[in-house]
């Protein structure tokens, strides 16, 4: 009767000890997870400490900690490398500039002399491409100065005034198009804390764009809860190539000589302050929306 109970009794203490170690090891476990994510999601240099003794859990964060310096030093590179590639992107598209300059006078000074028109034909071709590579030119080193780490200036704006600036600026080219646009802006003053000059950039972009390639209308709302819509006619596209507007250097086979940078250059934008921008496409139209929440 006396073994029994001896037996129970060490039977019951080792439960206990394995329920204990079992609760340390998930406590240690839930700790490592919880430092793991905080070290992945900040750029610190610190390493994960747990406050458990287990030998096999302290292994485990060593391990750890092993990959995140690792991590560390290929972020580091990574870093280095894209500033070292946007900073060449910068300082070749603005060398580019020169030349072209130099070109575009000798071929004013061709245009002037006594031509035959197969020479005639060939000077426009030439001037079209070199047209298209100046303009390719010119934003590329804009995208390059917007992907840079420099500051954005933040203040309180109304979006209201600053996308009727932007339509105002292209009245001359929207009337030049034939285009009579129809606009639906909020009475109610729709209030973010955004970088203004960014801001006008991205309506901008997506004006020009819209101008460009609209199929005869232009249609503008801005919402009271600050979403803004651009939409207009685009006949012969698809909602695949629609939702590629935004990547770089892409280009619809109606474009022409776009470079399909300006509304890579409006998206890059809308994120860095915290907002979104969308394309869509639904019966022939092309539906661009443009939102910042309240929290900015």
């Amino acid at each position: 009767m006396y073994l029994p109970m001896v037996i129970c009794f060490l039977l019951a203490i080792a439960v206990i000890v394995l329920l204990i170690k079992i609760y340390l090891m998930k406590k240690s476990a839930k700790e490592i997870a919880e430092k793991l994510s905080e070290k992945l999601s900040a750029d610190t240099n610190t390493l994960i400490d747990i406050s458990s003794g287990d030998r096999d859990m302290r292994a485990l964060a060593e391990k750890l900690n092993a990959e995140l310096k690792q991590l560390r030093e290929e972020r580091r590179r990574f870093q280095h490398g894209d500033t070292e590639l946007k900073e060449a992107v910068t300082n070749i598209s603005h060398d580019l500039r020169t030349p072209l300059t130099a070109v575009f006078g000798y071929l004013d000074l061709l245009e002037r002399e006594e031509k035959s028109d197969t020479v005639n034909q060939y000077l426009g071709q030439i001037r079209g491409r070199t047209e298209a590579m100046k303009q390719l030119t010119e934003e590329l080193f804009r995208y390059s100065i917007v992907a840079s780490s420099k500051p954005l200036k933040y203040e309180r704006i109304c979006i209201n005034s600053v996308l009727e600036e932007s339509l105002a600026e292209f009245y001359g080219a929207i009337s030049q198009q034939g285009i009579v646009p129809e606009i639906e802006i909020t009475e109610t003053p729709v209030e973010r804390i955004l970088d203004k000059t960014a801001l006008k950039r991205i309506f901008g972009n997506i004006i020009g764009n819209a101008v460009k390639y609209s199929g005869g209308d232009l249609f503008v709302t801005l919402a009271e809860d600050g979403t803004a819509t651009f939409s207009n006619t685009a006949e012969g596209l698809d909602s695949v190539t629609v939702g590629k507007l935004f990547d770089r250097f892409y280009t619809v086979e109606t474009a022409g000589n776009s470079t399909g940078l300006g509304l890579s250059i409006a998206k890059l934008l809308a994120e860095q302050m915290g907002g979104t921008i969308t394309a869509e496409y639904a019966q022939n139209r092309v539906v661009i929306a443009l939102e910042f929440s309240e929290k900015n």
